[in-house]
């Protein structure tokens, strides 16, 4: 939080910021273009070196002025500088092009959000992801997912799961700690955690709850990776309170889920998750809270990432504040009896019922 907390640039530094949030858009755009269109590879190859405006066309095939264009809009994004007429590669321009976190994220940014951010203040104003329109008609992403096209669904996935695989490695020690023989992955999507834990304890029965369209794969998933017998699905929509969730876990287990939705959903579900448990059940939830974050540009990608779910998800939820979402927990009945930082971004809470 204490990078939040004062103001650090002088009055022309705050009106530079300013104006490079009012070109934003185009910038992203030049910036993917340079990316996707092979001129910052080029530069990158030639090092220190740097490359003349012809040698730039030699290498990519687009006009002198479509070259000339994008070569000094990189300037002023700072991803090139220019020395005796020769562009060279800054490090922010080394960044988009090699490191596969910035990619991820600018093309989930892209191919998910772009288009129905447009649509951001219709969505504030109603709480209904009106941006939701520009990629298919459905009241939420998520029974969407399965739909998109491959390309773009692509695009969500590696989003999804680039954050969550690498905290797994670290959650499945904390989880099997005292050997639950049956649990529950609530919202396990394409099934990575359900098989990520039978992988780890052969004698874990786990059952998975999620959508149809998420069901149909993380069966498929679970038959190639021989785990069929241990695996069981539970097919329903989470938020319609008329449908009872199954019972009888040891342990309930939800990664970057509760996210997904409002405050008031998020106490409806954890009331729902006591009762599922066994009286020394546990709840297992990760999430990315963002003032928990060591870096201050993780607490920036986690801020806008709410955005995402306001124009494009579901118009009501967010990546929360742990104060926020704290209470949630306490007002569904359960207490926090351990937290664990992890991966990098996560915190690892455990809950039991009070």
């Amino acid at each position: 939080m204490e990078f939040f907390t004062k103001e650090t640039k002088t009055a022309l530094q705050a009106q530079e910021a300013a104006l490079r949030l009012a070109f934003a858009p185009i910038a992203f755009q030049a910036t993917r273009a340079l990316r996707d269109m092979g001129l910052l590879d080029a530069i990158s190859d030639a090092g220190q070196t740097g490359l003349t405006i012809d040698e730039v066309i030699e290498k990519v095939s687009l006009s002198r002025y479509a070259v000339r264009v994008l070569l000094e809009a990189g300037l002023g994004i700072e991803l090139l500088i220019i020395k005796d007429n020769r562009y060279i590669l800054t490090k922010t321009g080394y960044f988009i092009l090699h490191d596969k976190l910035t990619r991820i994220n600018m093309d989930f940014t892209q191919d998910i959000c772009y288009l129905g951010m447009n649509h951001l203040q219709e969505s504030l104003r109603e709480g209904k992801p009106a941006g939701l329109k520009e990629l298919g008609p459905w009241d939420t992403i998520y029974p969407g997912l399965p739909l998109l096209p491959p390309e773009i669904g692509k695009s969500w996935f590696e989003f999804d799961h680039y954050y969550s695989d690498l905290a797994f490695p670290q959650a499945l020690p904390i989880v099997f700690e005292n050997k639950p023989r049956k649990l529950l992955d609530i919202g396990g999507n394409t099934g990575k955690w359900t098989l990520a834990s039978t992988a780890y304890d052969k004698d874990v029965q786990v059952t998975m709850f999620d959508l149809p369209g998420e069901i149909a794969i993380a069966q498929q998933r679970a038959k190639e990776a021989g785990v069929a017998d241990r695996v069981s699905f539970h097919e329903a929509n989470i938020l319609d309170e008329s449908l009872p969730f199954p019972s009888g876990f040891d342990a309930i287990w939800m990664s970057q889920f509760l996210d997904c939705f409002s405050e008031e959903q998020i106490v409806s579900i954890l009331k729902r998750c006591g009762n599922a448990l066994t009286a020394e059940g546990t709840i297992f939830i990760l999430e990315p809270f963002w003032n928990k974050q060591r870096f201050k540009a993780a607490a920036f990608s986690l801020q806008q990432t709410s955005l995402y779910f306001t124009a494009m998800a579901n118009g009501n939820s967010q990546m929360y504040h742990t104060d926020d979402f704290f209470k949630c927990i306490d007002d569904a009945g359960l207490q926090i009896i351990g937290e664990h930082e992890i991966g990098l971004s996560y915190t690892l809470l455990r809950c039991k019922k009070k």
